[in-house]
């Protein structure tokens, strides 16, 4: 490292994590077999439907639904800059 340069402080995996917690939502399609990790409380699901997820900025479930606008719409509901996971 130079003279000039400076050492950015790293962030562990919680602190990356709450960047933009209360701010930002990320929606994330995903199908009904992957439900129970997410969202471990959700009932049985038939197999195979695309669903999508409303995350907040940590990770933590807000939302299931079937529909990708009902997911924004919750989210800016909340007060949330949605962004889209793939």
């Amino acid at each position: 490292m130079t003279e000039h340069q400076t050492a950015t402080p790293a962030l562990d995996e919680r602190e990356f994590a709450s960047i933009g917690e209360g701010q930002i939502a990320y929606v994330k399609p995903m199908s009904s077999d992957e439900i129970r990790r997410v969202f471990p409380q959700a009932p049985e699901l038939a197999p195979g439907l695309e669903l999508f997820a409303l995350l907040s900025a940590s990770g933590t479930p807000i939302l299931l639904t079937d529909s990708r606008d009902a997911a924004i719409a919750n989210a800016w509901a909340h007060d949330l800059r949605t962004v889209s996971l793939n």
